[in-house]
């Protein structure tokens, strides 16, 4: 009897393996699926963002323009690699080859990945600053600022000898005071890193309190150069990109001059950007050193907001100045028109900016928290997110050129040439 059971058992197991399988299979698919739909719904809210944006040509323009000249985007992350190797070399150097493991890198499957919910806290105000520096300096240049304060003092490509001149016409005698402050704040980024490098050889000399004033005072002075810097080189970008957009060629040292005359308009915003920012930023930080102000550091995110809300109120005074060669109050005057004729245009652009903005910073942070203290994986990371911070923001820079001159056709029969 039991062998007949048994026999009967044998038939009978795979008419249930046959019906139930399908349906277990059917539940851990669907099971696979779901954890797929806040991507697959995020990917779906994305395209028809990109797709259906009343400045969805424009955005299609500045691709084309950063493939015709790659020099948009290469060189914001030439500069974010070099302010990577600085933090590497300055916070975490590498000891040894350990760090250097290739296995940090394979082993990604032991990797602690957090949650979206765990690291969107510390994305937004980097990524508000990211929209903002598109306005006005969208990277930082220390350290490769002091080899271009090498270069100016050289006169290199006749940059000096055009910013002199381009002072003196624009400004009158009041254009050297101007000049005094850039080529001191050059002199100190040039100190910078020496002061910074001499600074434990220099404790047995000075008091620890002594080091970090002159630290202090030297980093501030040398930030007005470095910023005023990014401020050349994004005006330089926005030339290139209105070459592309007129269709004209140029040859690259005139090109580099001409930037600078028109920079020279630029001025007058960057010295506003800069006194509110030393004010409400820098500041109290250096005057921490020398009296004591109770949770300065408390301050400093409030600070970084305000000054990303003037830039952004104010996005396109300095396009303005650098295209149109005008006054600061013709352009401050030119911003509120271009603003209440092309509110909508302005704010899907901004939505468009803050959302890639957004989705890189929170990229960043959920692998940085992955990595943790893997130096290897980390500096493979920096550098790869440098790369594509760098695409992102020439991307976006050359469509904002875009979308500017798509709204300014009213204006562009009363364009002034420039005069010298």
């Amino acid at each position: 009897m039991f062998e007949c059971w048994s026999d009967d058992l044998i038939r009978v197991t795979p008419l249930l393996r046959s019906s139930i399988a399908p349906e277990l299979l059917l539940a851990e698919v669907w099971q696979s699926l779901t954890r797929f739909y806040p991507l697959l719904g995020l990917g779906s809210g994305y395209a028809l963002v990109m797709l259906f944006n009343p400045v969805r040509r424009a955005l299609g323009d500045g691709f084309r323009c950063i493939g015709r000249y790659r020099r948009i985007w290469i060189s914001f992350a030439l500069l974010g690699f070099g302010y990577v190797a600085f933090q590497f070399a300055t916070f975490t150097p590498i000891q040894n080859w350990a760090d250097l493991d290739p296995n940090q890198i394979i082993s990604l499957s032991h990797w602690y990945w957090p949650r979206f919910t765990e690291v969107w806290r510390e994305t937004p105000l980097p990524a508000l600053e990211g929209v903002a520096g598109l306005f006005d300096n969208a990277t930082t240049t220390y350290p490769l600022s002091v080899v271009a304060a090498v270069f100016m003092l050289v006169n290199w490509r006749g940059l000096h000898s055009a910013l002199v001149r381009a002072l003196w016409k624009r400004y009158g005698f009041w254009g050297y005071l101007v000049y005094l402050i850039l080529l001191l704040s050059a002199l100190a980024s040039l100190l910078k890193p020496i002061v910074f490098w001499q600074l434990p050889q220099w404790s047995g000399l000075v008091p620890a309190a002594g080091l970090l004033r002159i630290s202090a005072t030297v980093d501030a002075s040398a930030f007005i150069f470095e910023y005023l810097l990014g401020v050349y080189i994004q005006v330089y970008l926005i030339t290139v990109c209105l070459a592309w957009i007129k269709g004209v060629s140029f040859e690259e040292g005139e090109l580099f001059r001409f930037a600078m005359r028109r920079f020279s308009y630029v001025l007058e915003w960057a010295g506003i950007v800069i006194a509110v920012s030393t004010l409400i930023v820098r500041l109290p930080l250096v005057l921490a050193y020398f009296i004591n102000i109770p949770g300065v550091l408390d301050y400093l995110p409030i600070a970084r907001v305000l000054m990303s809300g003037l830039i952004i109120g104010f996005c396109s005074v300095q396009i303005s100045l650098a295209l149109h060669n005008e006054t600061l109050v013709e352009a401050l005057r030119a911003h509120a028109q271009f603003a209440r004729q092309n509110a909508g245009r302005l704010s899907w652009f901004l939505v468009v900016c803050g959302i890639h903005f957004f989705s890189i910073m929170v990229c960043d942070a959920i692998v940085r928290s992955a990595i943790a203290d893997r130096l290897g994986a980390l500096l493979l990371w920096k550098f790869s997110f440098a790369f594509l911070r760098g695409i992102v923001t020439g991307w976006l820079l050359a469509s904002w050129v875009c979308v500017f001159r798509h709204c300014e056709t009213r204006r562009l029969s009363q364009e002034k040439w420039i005069q010298y």
